[in-house]
């Protein structure tokens, strides 16, 4: 039998293919043949019956404990963010007792003056922040004094380390979120239980568009 798809002799798109995240919570349920199967171990099977009932509380904690990871992993990345706009503060009043800051540098870190708040859309909140890094950058090097500055340079080296925690940190994420969408259909105990839960499917990070664009960008001309 011949493969389905087939690399060598397939149809190939040649201008490519934008893939993009879907915003969309998929509800879980189960029809009644689940019902039935319930039904059914208990009436002929007494002792499968009660090692289902067993199985189905361990799914049902396995769930609540994933719930949890699901959120420590939301706080890794916020915590993340966090300390880069620590870090565009102390750049920039670093920065700004030399030179004169460009005003959209200064307004882009008073509205971090209050840190993240909880609750913020983590997409946005970076996307803000490599604004106003990109703003600040130029100026910094422009002025060859402030680029030699230690405290400036490890500021901007501490940057680029913590960009790739929140990726790493979106990863770990986007795993956990990957776990939790594949098991509420594991049938028949997981996707019971989730089902009886009303859970649905979680959506993972995706970047913005405006990244997105940022990437196809040359940026060796």
């Amino acid at each position: 039998m011949a493969n389905e798809l087939d690399e060598m002799t397939g149809p190939v798109n040649e201008a490519g293919r934008d893939v993009g995240v879907i915003e969309k919570q998929i509800r879980v349920t189960v029809g009644w043949g689940s019902t039935l199967f319930e039904i059914a171990l208990w009436c002929l099977f007494i002792v499968p019956g009660l090692i289902f009932l067993f199985m189905k509380i361990g799914a049902k904690n396995y769930f609540q404990q994933l719930q949890q990871k699901l959120q420590a992993d939301a706080s890794t990345i916020d915590n993340y963010l966090e300390q880069r706009v620590q870090i565009l503060q102390n750049v920039a009043g670093l920065v700004s007792k030399a030179i004169d800051l460009d005003k959209d540098v200064m307004k882009a870190v008073a509205a971090f003056r209050g840190g993240v708040q909880p609750g913020s859309d983590r997409n946005a909140v970076q996307a803000q922040l490599d604004g106003a890094f990109g703003r600040l950058f130029p100026q910094v090097e422009a002025y060859p004094d402030l680029k030699a500055h230690a405290a400036i340079a490890d500021a901007l080296q501490q940057n680029a380390y913590l960009q790739k925690e929140i990726t790493a940190a979106r990863s770990l994420y986007n795993d956990t979120v990957n776990q939790w969408n594949a098991d509420i259909f594991s049938w028949p105990t997981k996707q019971i239980v989730a089902a009886r839960a009303g859970y649905t499917t979680r959506i993972p990070f995706s970047a913005s568009a405006e990244t997105k664009r940022a990437a196809r960008q040359n940026f060796f001309v």
